[in-house]
């Protein structure tokens, strides 16, 4: 937990000062406090927006920051060509309401090409990180937001709130700088840039409630609903352009919702009654799983999928 977070004591071995932020506000205090010194510290960031909830959290937050001036950074999201079309419409409805600049990099355009190959299994999240990197060196930008939080896999785990990148966008543990109370280094060569994560310090439930507090929107499968699915490495896939599902899984509709938001050959559902936020935030609290443990295929893949992938550019 940084010094940020820490209650405010009266300091005379009273209670708690009249003045102590609640969890919550010391969580939207401090990713404030993120987005506003990469604005000010770097002449040309992003915003990684997906349409999944923490990224929606972070342009909410984003949004609070800087009114009532636009948000000074462009979006960008990767998109896989087998992302859900729920999720693709919400993003490009919440771009047009706020008058917002979307990056698109196309996983699909580098197929076409023939600088990237479809995997056997129909994955495309491996596949992210040449799109990702190019568009960040071609545009030049000098910080990328993302929406990483330690809760949510080990190798994210490891990650400071400046997270440094080489000039292939490499990242390499050894190279990540101190961040005693709450100062963030910036610093960083020509072609190099800066990862950032203001919801490092954020856990799944403490999203959620932020939702529920903020009355933040989010994509209607984030929510328990009727869907045909099959099962496939003990999870609910749902069917699409992907190839599923193949010989042998049988199709079923089910009552489901999904924890996180990803390209569809990778992403599960889970079987769910939780149709709104209160219920939401109940099953999260009763839960022994990470939502990328429990949901994600692509970080199965081995041990160190994820870290991995971090060395050669992704989020």
């Amino acid at each position: 937990m940084t010094p940020a977070l820490d209650a405010v004591t009266d300091g005379g071995g009273g209670g708690e000062s009249p003045y102590a932020l609640s969890h919550p506000d010391a969580l939207e205090s401090e990713a404030v406090h993120i987005l506003r010194e990469v604005a000010g510290e770097f002449d040309n960031p992003v915003l990684l927006f997906s349409g999944g909830k923490d990224s929606i959290v972070m342009l909410h937050l984003a949004l609070k920051a800087f009114t009532p001036a636009p948000v000074p950074f462009a979006l960008l999201h990767v998109d896989t060509g087998h992302n859900f079309p729920e999720v693709l419409a919400f993003r490009d409805r919440v771009v047009a309401e706020h008058g917002l600049r979307l990056h698109v990099a196309l996983v699909q355009d580098y197929i076409d090409r023939g600088v990237l190959k479809e995997r056997p299994d129909g994955t495309r999240n491996p596949l992210q990180t040449r799109p990702l990197t190019d568009t960040i060196q071609r545009e030049r930008f000098d910080a990328v937001f993302g929406g990483g939080r330690r809760d949510e896999e080990k190798a994210r785990a490891k990650e400071r709130v400046f997270s440094l990148r080489d000039e292939f966008s490499q990242w390499d543990p050894r190279r990540q700088r101190p961040e005693l109370w709450n100062l963030y280094n910036g610093r960083h060569l020509p072609r190099e840039h800066v990862r950032v994560f203001p919801l490092s310090n954020w856990t799944e439930l403490d999203v959620w409630q932020y939702i529920a507090r903020e009355r933040i929107e989010l994509p209607a499968i984030y929510f328990a609903h009727e869907r045909e699915v099959f099962q496939r490495h003990h999870m609910w896939l749902t069917a699409g352009p992907w190839g599923g599902p193949e010989e042998g899984e049988r199709a079923e509709k089910r009552r489901v919702r999904y924890r996180t938001v990803g390209d569809m050959s990778c992403t599960g559902a889970v079987d769910s009654d939780a149709d709104t936020i209160d219920k939401v935030i109940t099953e999260i609290a009763a839960s022994r799983l990470t939502e990328r443990g429990a949901t994600r295929a692509d970080d199965k893949l081995s041990e160190a999928a994820m870290e991995d992938r971090k060395r050669e550019g992704y989020f």
